[in-house]
């Protein structure tokens, strides 16, 4: 009976010690790790941050635009009387609510946003002309208050009024 003898592979250690990791490689692999991971979550704590955001003021704008369309159809004396009247904004009736899901999500905008609007008459102009202006607050999911608003003018007698200033 022969007997072969042992000879290790190309390039491994032939020592008594075991090959293997160290503590201190592992370490380093388990600090690249949590360093890794830990951007990872920053950049999508951000990322759903501004995905928020950019929803919520695209609703915020929907609303503004919604409220000036519907006051644009207004006669003059009900923009006048938007003047004494409540500045805030009731959303549901911006918002359709037939359905249940409708109705949710009109429960969920009006805890979300709130709306108001602040009508000035204009005396420079011979209080012919309203300044209308509308704003949209809401709250991010990073806490912080957002808001987004827009004003626009009315004439008495409608969009083709021209006011004309001569200059000398």
């Amino acid at each position: 009976m022969s007997f072969m003898s042992y000879s290790p592979a190309p390039g491994r250690r032939t020592s008594g010690k075991r090959a293997g990791f160290t503590i201190v490689e592992v370490a380093v692999a388990a600090a690249v790790l949590v360093l890794a991971i830990s951007s990872a979550i920053i950049v999508l704590q951000s990322g759903f941050k501004a995905l928020d955001n950019a929803r919520k003021t695209t609703l915020a704008a929907q609303i503004i635009q919604s409220e000036m369309e519907r006051i644009r159809m207004l006669s003059w004396t009900r923009v006048k009387d938007l003047q004494a009247a409540d500045p805030e904004i009731d959303l549901e009736t911006i918002f359709p609510k037939n359905t249940e899901l409708e109705r949710q999500v009109l429960a969920q905008m009006v805890n979300t946003f709130t709306a108001t609007r602040n009508v000035t008459l204009l005396s420079a102009f011979s209080n012919e002309i309203m300044e209308i202006k509308v704003t949209v607050t809401w709250t991010g999911i990073d806490g912080i208050i957002h808001n987004r608003s827009t004003s626009t003018r009315y004439c008495e007698d409608g969009l083709y009024t021209y006011y004309y200033t001569l200059a000398s």
